[in-house]
């Protein structure tokens, strides 16, 4: 690639779709990749071992993934280290091009991503047709803001020399993306790092490795050159991911999970200093007050709760809602809850798939049981639904009671639990009594009112009026425990980039 433009050294051919067998009622995936992504080709562990994939819907296998080794992983990071200053040098035009390109692809085969999607994690189709556009959409961004890396030149303040700024890639990347948004999680990762010239490892979530693989076929498609993407699913993360981090050649650390696991990771990153983008865990209240709009709140409280079956860590956690509009409010919520249609996400009319394994559901029981032992008011739901695969029934909880375990841990499942409040200043405080700060949701007809609320929530993002937050060209990420640095946007970009400061003495100076 001396000619700095994105050039190939293998050959790509048509991608095959996604197609499903049915075995005695058992649904397989075929026609989708299973092996390692690694140096631009798929390969086999080099142990040999598989790992299942499994339909949530019904706890049925439907695939086999190869299980990556340390050594495989180290063997990706070996291929990214040996593209990354061809891949850097590659014009942003290039780079440009060739995310616009898996873009038109990600469009071409949406709905083929969409069924694996709801194959695997288990989401409805109207659902995960809706993340591959949300996904696809970090490619097309990215793709722009590839072009558009910048830097500054000027006089420096004692007028003797010339500041110049000069923006450089970080370097290889490793990504380790979780599962509850298998195609958008990736692309919101590996857009950003390939626009600012990074080679980059994912680690896809070993409940989800398909979609991801699947998006590595389409990269290489796309023209993308072998080794600047590596694709190393695994069932036993910590063996792999210690070695990588330690590695001295990697420069960069990018993580979506759980506050616990992310903590664990930055001390790992700690001793060579790496850079690192951390997407933890979220909390999020959503606060009604009594001049809401009642069918705006409702409508987006159900966005802000149930979008995929309430497993991300944007759900609205703790409701708390103003005394005067909360008989109304729990009334019509619990009316638009009551309308859900439970059942594989791929069958015609599912609004409500399956949690994402039997651990969510038990998590789910449990953190309801202890809510209603202290109190609270069960208005809906609160059981399992009597079915094959982890289903839990949405729930609505009113009247939950400080101290609850549900109040302080992050739900990842379909129930609401609501606190009543008198007034603004206890709103904010029961609102911020959290480690988390990650996204914030407010209802109310007062825009002062709105101001003061955005200004005072201790959390990254603020939803007023609406409960869905989440776009390619905004900042997404948290404050507190809810992580470190910003996904999308231009500032999605910056954390993939290393700043280099240059000063050349005055032109104009006499020799």
């Amino acid at each position: 690639m001396s000619d700095g433009t994105a050039t190939t050294a293998r050959t790509t051919t048509a991608t095959t779709a996604p197609t499903t067998t049915i075995d005695d009622g058992v649904v397989r995936v075929t026609d989708v990749p299973t092996g390692l992504f690694i140096a631009g080709g798929w390969r086999a562990s080099s142990s040999g071992r598989t790992f299942d994939v499994r339909d949530p819907s019904t706890g049925a296998v439907i695939a086999a993934v190869a299980d990556a080794t340390p050594e495989d992983a180290m063997a990706a990071l070996d291929a990214a280290v040996v593209a990354q200053d061809a891949w850097a040098a590659t014009s942003p035009r290039g780079r440009s091009d060739v995310l616009r390109r898996t873009f038109d692809l990600v469009h071409e085969h949406a709905e083929d991503l969409a069924r694996l999607m709801s194959l695997e994690m288990g989401k409805p189709l109207a659902e995960a047709r809706g993340e591959v556009v949300y996904g696809a959409e970090f490619l097309r961004w990215f793709s722009e803001e590839a072009v558009r890396i910048g830097g500054s030149y000027g006089t420096n303040p004692e007028g003797t020399g010339r500041a110049i700024v000069l923006k450089r890639p970080v370097g290889p990347v490793y990504a380790i993306t979780p599962w509850n948004f298998p195609l958008a999680m990736a692309t919101r990762k590996i857009g950003p790092a390939l626009a600012a010239g990074c080679t980059i490892v994912v680690k896809p979530a070993d409940l989800t490795p398909l979609t991801t693989l699947y998006l590595a076929r389409l990269f290489a498609e796309a023209g993308l050159p072998a080794g600047v993407l590596g694709v190393v699913p695994t069932s036993d993360a910590p063996a792999q991911s210690g070695p990588l981090i330690a590695d001295p050649r990697l420069r960069k650390l990018t993580f979506t999970g759980s506050t616990p696991v992310g903590s664990a990771l930055l001390k790992l990153a700690a001793d060579n200093v790496l850079r690192t983008s951390m997407e933890l865990g979220g909390n999020a209240p959503l606060v009604v007050f009594d001049d809401a709009d009642l069918e705006t709140a409702v409508s987006a409280a159900m966005a802000a709760k149930f979008r995929n079956v309430g497993e991300a860590c944007t759900a609205a956690n703790r409701f708390f809602v103003q005394a005067g509009i909360a008989d109304a409010f729990v009334t019509a919520l619990t009316d638009r809850v009551r309308g859900f249609r439970i059942g594989r996400g791929t069958e015609d009319g599912t609004t409500m798939g399956p949690l994402i394994d039997e651990r969510s559901v038990d998590k789910a029981a449990r953190l309801v049981a202890d809510a209603v032992d202290r109190g609270a008011t069960l208005v809906l739901g609160g059981e399992r639904v009597d079915r094959p695969g982890t289903y839990y029934a949405p729930t609505v909880l009113d009247t939950v009671q400080p101290g609850s375990a549900i109040l302080s841990t992050e739900i990842f499942g379909p129930v609401v639990a609501i606190t009543r409040f008198d007034t603004e200043a206890e709103a904010v405080r029961l609102a911020n009594d959290t480690e988390y700060g990650l996204v914030s949701y407010v209802f109310t007809k007062d825009l002062a009112r709105g101001q003061r609320m955005a200004e005072r929530l201790e959390s990254g993002m603020v939803g007023l009026n609406t409960g869905v937050v989440s776009n390619a060209a905004a900042p997404f990420g948290g404050v507190k425990a809810s992580g470190l640095g910003r996904e999308g946007a231009h500032d999605g970009l910056e954390e993939y980039l290393e700043t280099v400061y240059v000063l050349t003495p005055d032109p104009f100076a006499a020799p």
